[in-house]
């Protein structure tokens, strides 16, 4: 019995003490919030595929969750509003924090006086804050919640840096592919002294089409002076030179086209490669353009909060003190006591029968 009194009966006596006389008055202030997204929409052909923006809450309150218990949000509340001087008590030193406590301790100390609940699959977040004042329990909420809220607006500050960044090099690299292709477009005209390769060209074939047709006349001439006029006329001389210059005029343009164009090269190698800038043109101004257009749509959308805390429930103020459980400790602690004294007794008794 004495073995009883001074295992059990004392101990549960003190605990009823001190929690009866001494255990300081804790009140709760509850919020609510999730973290959302404004499902948006881009345009289609922006960064290849990067242009829908998920409308799933899940991870961004995955790391909330863990923000809410990391040492850098209690840093920040404790330098907005002390929180030494909120959880220290003189008078209650097992439920209080200890004085000159370390920002360890006092990360510990957080994770008992804040408790979380959270909803994977909603991304619901209920808060639990206590304080020995209901009033500062209420001000650690709304702080909680603030420092919160710019955690995820640096978060979607972030995103948007990222997303302007990557549309701004997609714009700076087809905004390089056009220049480069309308410089080799220039170089190509200056080099052959060709304005327009397709226009020269028609020229060319117009004057071939004109020069068949004088040879159809002149030959068509000359066989006729033929019939009527004596061999060694010199009309028949004249008719004959007339053929001869046009015929080796004709050679001559088709050499032109076939082999000594200009700058001694064939029109159709000017043109093949012509055609062939022309297409590398149209290809990086047409990138230009979606480039641009997808900055433009990046931009517009990094102006607008696609992301933010929405508070389903704010800070509370409480009326009434719930906490500590006065009775439930001290009714576990009396059960752990008793079982404690009995295993004890037990283990003795064995130990003397086996003696």
């Amino acid at each position: 019995m004495i073995v009883f009194a001074a295992w059990v009966v004392l101990p549960a006596a003190a605990a009823g003490i001190y929690l009866g006389l001494f255990a300081a008055d804790q009140y709760v202030s509850r919020l609510g919030f999730t973290v959302r997204r404004e499902e948006t929409s881009l345009a289609p052909n922006i960064l290849g595929g990067l242009a829908q923006l998920s409308g799933s809450t899940t991870p961004d309150s995955d790391i909330l969750y863990e923000f809410i218990q990391s040492q850098e949000l209690v840093a920040e509340i404790d330098r907005r509003v002390d929180l030494r001087s909120i959880y220290e008590q003189p008078t209650d030193p097992i439920f209080a924090l200890r004085a000159g406590a370390t920002v360890e301790d006092l990360v510990t100390y957080w994770r008992r006086m804040v408790r979380l609940y959270y909803n994977p699959g909603t991304g619901l977040i209920e808060v639990e804050v206590r304080a020995f004042d209901p009033v500062q329990a209420q001000r650690v909420a709304e702080e909680l919640l603030s420092v919160s809220s710019e955690m995820i607006n640096r978060l979607a500050a972030i995103a948007r840096t990222d997303t302007t960044r990557q549309a701004r090099e997609e714009f700076d690299a087809a905004t390089a592919r056009l220049r480069t292709a309308r410089q080799a477009v220039t170089l190509f005209r200056n080099q052959n002294r060709i304005v327009d390769v397709s226009a020269d060209l028609s020229g060319q074939m117009g004057l071939l089409g004109s020069l068949q047709e004088q040879l159809a006349e002149a030959m068509i001439s000359y066989d006729m002076l033929g019939k009527t006029a004596q061999a060694g006329d010199p009309r028949l001389l004249q008719a004959k030179a007339r053929i001869d210059v046009i015929e080796a005029r004709i050679e001559g343009e088709r050499g032109k086209l076939g082999g000594e164009g200009t700058g001694g090269r064939a029109f159709a190698d000017l043109v093949g490669e012509y055609e062939g800038l022309q297409v590398d043109l149209e290809f990086a101004e047409a990138a230009y353009l979606s480039a641009r257009s997808g900055l433009d749509a990046v931009l517009s959308e990094a102006r607008r909060q696609n992301r933010y805390l929405a508070a389903f429930v704010r800070p509370t103020l409480a009326e009434a003190s719930h906490h500590p459980d006065r009775l439930g400790i001290w009714v576990l602690l009396s059960l752990g006591l008793v079982g404690s004294w009995g295993l004890a007794v037990l283990t003795f008794a064995a130990l003397r029968d086996r003696r």
